[in-house]
């Protein structure tokens, strides 16, 4: 079991040129990792050089299905096809399959646990998919919920600036509060932690 209070920064949505490269500069910037969630019809050939770049950063990259949809609604074959596609892109840029899955809009039903053979994760959100929500908001929220073995949940989406501005502040003052940046994947591992099927986590030690 680690000591350390170890945080795992996570990022829907993308990859997107121009939100994804500034989320990735902070990152190097402050010498911390993070987890990228992608959606399969968001890699393309304009956009797999962020996925590399993630990666090579030492940052995991996971899934987040393909098209972004309600996947309680979707037949098995469409469910199976959605997380299919998205880890053979991502396997195909970085050599790696991903290892965890967090659903569309944290929808999920047993059948996804039956179907999808991946660590479904949620965390603690701060509603920076809302434009109304400032900069100042984000981190205030993120701030509060901090807890040792906590996922942060935030979007690299289009034009969501206002993220990137926030984990400008986030990162440094929770380093401050003597927090160590890892992976979902590091997250578990350090903790001890053998991640369990038929739930979704919100941190290392805590279900939803």
């Amino acid at each position: 079991m680690s000591d350390k209070k170890l945080v795992a920064l996570t990022f829907d949505d993308g990859p997107t040129i121009g939100i994804t490269d500034q989320v990735l500069d902070v990152l190097q910037e402050n010498e911390v990792v993070a987890s990228f969630f992608l959606i399969g019809q968001q890699i393309t050939d304009e956009t797999r050089y962020l996925v590399k770049r993630a990666h090579d950063m030492g940052c995991s990259i996971e899934n987040h299905s393909k098209t972004h949809q309600s996947m309680p609604k979707q037949s098995q074959q469409e469910i199976v096809a959605e997380i299919q596609y998205t880890t053979d892109r991502i396997k195909e840029i970085t050599g790696e399959k991903p290892e965890f899955f967090r659903p569309p809009y944290i929808d999920y039903d047993q059948k996804m646990y039956d179907l999808i053979d991946l660590v479904f994760i949620c965390g603690y959100g701060c509603e920076d998919w809302e434009p109304t929500v400032t900069v100042q908001e984000r981190i205030d929220r993120v701030l509060h919920d901090a807890n040792p073995g906590f996922i942060v949940l935030l979007h690299d989406m289009h034009d969501n600036i206002n993220t990137v501005e926030a984990i400008k502040t986030i990162i440094p003052e929770l380093k401050k509060q003597g927090y160590e940046f890892v992976t979902v994947r590091e997250l578990f591992q350090r903790s001890g932690v053998k991640p369990q099927k038929n739930v979704i986590y919100m941190g290392v030690n805590e279900v939803r």
